[in-house]
């Protein structure tokens, strides 16, 4: 099983200079690659923009991002993603997710009333079409396409879109049309029990989750984390001790990601808690710290 790390750039990087200090310290690590996510109602940096720009300062990581599709054209989101997957090379990863559903998102993003559940796998099927090279005629509630055929086509062929999630539905969701799953706020043994769920779900839907596509994004703090982030998990989490989602220090962060590992994962983004001064300080305790599990 290939273990491999992925760095996400947690509040920092939000502007040129931050985000291109991030991408050169990566670029110069061992670790695979970059993270981007895709949060609508804050001050984040777009993810395929911040990617474009990452795509241009390196050759060697892999870029990945969190994407919402919801509230995006699917024609043109398929026409984006499959235009910076050749801008970087076929280096492009990707997680589709539903949000965050903060207050005023739905409406912001026009889905008010709907399920996002069902708008995800909706887009989900258009741009794989798309893709394809499919000349794809559509017709719903919420969208309505012509017989049309895409204007740019990935160079990965094909492009693999993977999903997230912890409940039921959405582990089920991963299974039956996913290419892989990136959790979030889970303990090992809870990882575990995802992880079985999502590959019952796929043998249910006649086809097989590649046992190596199973990842997890992990917070961490090098000292005592900022306790309004520690609020959040408890909020989310309410019985689970936060500090069992967010490893403080080097040694609880390389005994959680272990404990993944022998959970069946193997594909892991990490991101620091807390804003970050220096990323080429930054990624010199992250190698020391977790590096050499990397295979």
């Amino acid at each position: 099983m290939k273990i491999r790390f992925a760095v996400a750039p947690g509040s920092g990087a939000q502007d040129d200079v931050r985000i291109s200090a991030f991408a050169d310290a990566l670029e110069a690590s061992g670790f695979d690659g970059v993270w981007l996510s895709d949060v609508p109602l804050a001050p984040v940096l777009d993810p395929l923009l911040g990617l474009a720009l990452i795509a241009g300062r390196t050759r060697r990581l892999r870029l990945g991002a969190n994407v919402v599709p919801l509230g995006r054209n699917p024609f043109l989101l398929a026409k984006e993603l499959a235009q910076l997957d050749r801008l970087c090379d076929g280096r492009l990863l990707l997680s589709f997710v539903p949000g965050l559903d903060h207050p005023g998102e739905r409406e912001v993003l026009g889905v008010d009333g709907a399920t996002r559940g069902a708008v995800l796998e909706e887009v989900l099927g258009l741009v794989r079409r798309w893709w394809a090279g499919e000349a794809v005629g559509h017709r719903s509630v919420r969208w309505s396409f012509p017989a049309v055929t895409a204007v740019a086509r990935p160079v990965q062929d094909p492009l693999e879109v993977w999903l997230g999630g912890r409940g039921p539905k959405a582990l089920e969701r991963v299974g039956r049309i996913a290419d892989g799953w990136l959790g979030a706020a889970i303990t090992p043994e809870e990882a575990r029990v995802a992880r079985e769920h999502i590959q019952q779900s796929a043998a249910t839907a006649g086809r097989e989750v590649d046992p190596e596509h199973f990842g997890l994004s992990i917070p961490y703090a090098r000292a005592t984390p900022d306790p309004a982030l520690l609020r959040g998990l408890l909020a989310r989490r309410p019985e689970i001790d936060p500090l069992a989602l967010v490893p403080v220090g080097a040694p609880a962060l390389r005994e959680l990601i272990l404990g993944h590992i022998d959970a069946g994962l193997s594909k892991f983004v990490v991101r620091p808690a807390a804003a970050v001064t220096s990323w080429e300080n930054e990624v010199d305790w992250l190698s020391d710290a977790i590096l050499d599990l990397q295979t």
